[in-house]
């Protein structure tokens, strides 16, 4: 199913590219719009968790430099019945953490170092175990190609505002212009709002089945979520369509809330309570 839903996506972002080229250059801007979206698709499958990771600075770590996180996350991965993803830690103030690789074979973890420093060794297991459940779901390809395209979407329509694009074989010349300028990079937005709200609610389930224990990742998303909105992620915001990677939100301020790519940490909370057999206002044990 989500080898379907991959295809899906790809396809409408595909169309999204072609849709771009047809307001900036007609036909000719639509065929070339086709050509970069065929080499970005290729691109982004083979490549993009490997640039993601850069883009973030993240280093590998290995058992003798960081010996908790690395013991844990193979403890987690034997559990859930995964080979053992590559772990990687970015230097971040902010707490959080991301999947990425193209299959269970090829994936990665990654936290930042604020996750290490502000939660307890269970909550870390919970949120390990979240993104553990995303790889399970494989869901990390379709999140980091997505987050590959969107970027390329709006780099496309930014490119075509700052050269004017092609006026003669643009349909609908400067209106055109600023219809790209504005909503290609909402519509990517549209499109990773609907592919990151409902895998987080899967990723949060299958998370507390892979830990055995539910208030682990509710504790570690309250507190992630109050430290992410008192701390910025720079790299996050200089890359916003990377922002659905993230455990919570990254982002602040702007249209992070308009269009939120996580549902509410509330509701994620509420629902693990409930698979724990908690009421949902009853507090964590960590507060």
């Amino acid at each position: 199913m989500n080898t379907l839903r991959t295809g899906l996506l790809m396809a409408g972002l595909t169309g999204l590219f072609l849709a771009v080229g047809f307001l900036i250059g007609g036909g000719p801007g639509m065929m070339i719009a086709f050509l970069f979206a065929a080499g970005t698709n290729l691109f982004a499958y083979w490549n993009s968790d490997k640039m993601l990771l850069s883009m973030y600075g993240a280093r590998e770590v290995d058992e003798s430099s960081a010996p908790d996180v690395v013991h844990l996350v193979r403890q987690l991965s034997q559990k859930a019945g995964l080979p053992m993803p590559k772990v990687y830690v970015v230097e971040n103030e902010q707490p959080n953490a991301f999947a990425t690789g193209r299959n269970p074979e090829h994936a990665a973890i990654c936290v930042t170092s604020g996750l290490l420093q502000r939660v307890s060794h269970e909550e870390l297991a919970g949120v390990l175990a979240h993104e553990l459940g995303h790889v399970k779901h494989r869901d990390t390809l379709t999140m980091t190609i997505t987050a590959t395209i969107a970027g390329a979407v709006s780099m496309l329509a930014n490119f075509a505002f700052f050269l004017g694009g092609d006026r003669r074989n643009n349909p609908l010349g400067l209106v055109g212009m600023v219809l790209v300028m504005l909503l290609a990079p909402i519509a990517a937005v549209l499109v990773q709002m609907a592919v990151s709200r409902s895998r987080e609610f899967e990723a949060d389930k299958a998370g507390a089945e892979i830990s055995g224990r539910p208030l682990w990742l509710a504790s570690a998303l309250e507190h992630i979520d109050s430290a992410a909105r008192r701390i910025d992620n720079v790299e996050a915001e200089q890359n916003p369509a990377t922002a659905h990677m993230f455990i919570v939100n990254p982002l602040h301020g702007g249209l992070s809330g308009l269009f939120a790519s996580h549902p509410s940490t509330q509701e994620r909370v509420a629902k693990l309570r409930a698979l724990a057999g908690q009421p949902a206002t009853t507090p964590g044990p960590w507060g």
